[in-house]
């Protein structure tokens, strides 16, 4: 997937274009139905699809001391749309300026570089510009002056309830893993960078990777059985989410801990994507390290058996039962 960082670079691709346009936080379902929509067209058509996102969020730099936590940050975003099998990615670069765009004026860049601009697909209730003025009316009457057609997806609801990154958001926040894997079509993962830490944890025997989460949400704080993507492989493991009160005073950040089975290399500035498998535990404050050491022994061990009971049932062989 190529991606691209400027509206004016529209002027490399092929005509015609089909944009599918949004802040696309999570690449939920919802998402998903507004870029596989324009797509489909694309190539119904012979045309070119292009994803057109924005970096930062917007509330990042309009509202940033109510910005949300993200679902997908940037780079995980980018991550989960390349998966989409999308040949491209504009991501706008977001900022003052750029906010001070009026809705009409966005558009008329698209048209001036997309050489022809054949189709905006959107959610329904989209809005964007200076003051959020632009909406899918706005988009339809500059589709009849400028010659593209305009498409505004429905949002998709699973079992009664409407697919948002709000809704999925507050899930992740209160551990309803299964409900958060309903709304965004697979589950749900954090994608961070392993950043370098105390490593108290390889003085107690068990060391951590220590997660750079790029403010995405988290789940509620607690030891997690976990599994994490690293470079096409997969690994079992022990995660600590917390303020580490055995060891810390006060209020520090919350810190995502991961110490993964059978890891032996140092992984430092490398990104991971993080699946929470099953919660064990509430994070708890022991009285020395040794306690401590003892309980991420115990942990160890119950996440170590619950894999290998796992990997030994995908392993039976099946039994056919005949009347």
């Amino acid at each position: 997937m190529q991606v691209l960082r400027s509206i004016s670079e529209l002027d490399r691709l092929r005509g015609p274009i089909f944009t599918a346009i949004g802040v696309f936080d999570g690449v939920h379902l919802g998402h998903q139905a507004v870029i596989s929509t324009s797509a489909r067209h694309a190539r119904q058509a012979g045309g070119t699809p292009v994803v057109v996102t924005f970096d930062p969020h917007p509330a990042k730099v309009l509202r940033p001391q109510d910005a949300p936590h993200l679902i997908t940050a940037t780079a995980h975003k980018i991550s989960l749309i390349r998966e989409l099998d999308v040949g491209h990615l504009l991501v706008i670069p977001f900022d003052r300026e750029f906010a001070a765009t009026s809705a009409e004026d966005f558009v008329r860049q698209l048209v001036e570089h997309a050489r022809p601009l054949r189709q905006i697909c959107v959610g329904h209730e989209w809005s964007f510009g200076r003051n959020r003025a632009g909406n899918l009316r706005l988009l339809q009457r500059l589709g009849r002056e400028c010659n593209f057609e305009v498409i505004g997806i429905k949002p998709v609801a699973v079992k009664g309830i409407v697919v948002s990154s709000t809704a999925i958001r507050g899930a992740i926040k209160q551990g309803d893993f299964p409900k958060a894997a309903e709304m965004l079509g697979r589950e749900y993962t954090i994608l961070g960078t392993v950043k370098r830490g105390a490593q108290l944890g390889r003085k107690l025997g068990f060391p951590t990777a220590n997660i750079s989460a790029h403010s995405e949400q988290f789940p509620p704080n607690g030891v997690y059985a976990a599994e994490a993507k690293l470079n096409g492989f997969v690994f079992r493991g022990v995660a600590n989410l917390g303020c580490r009160p055995t060891i810390s005073s006060g209020q520090p950040e919350r810190l995502l801990e991961l110490h993964l089975f059978d890891l032996d290399k140092e992984i430092y500035g490398e990104d991971v994507e993080v699946r929470f498998l099953r919660y064990l535990r509430p994070e708890q404050k022991f009285a020395n390290l040794a306690e401590l050491a003892a309980q991420i022994r115990r942990d160890v061990q119950q996440v170590r058996e619950e894999s290998l009971t796992a990997l030994a049932a995908r392993q039976l062989p099946r039994l056919d039962h005949g009347g």
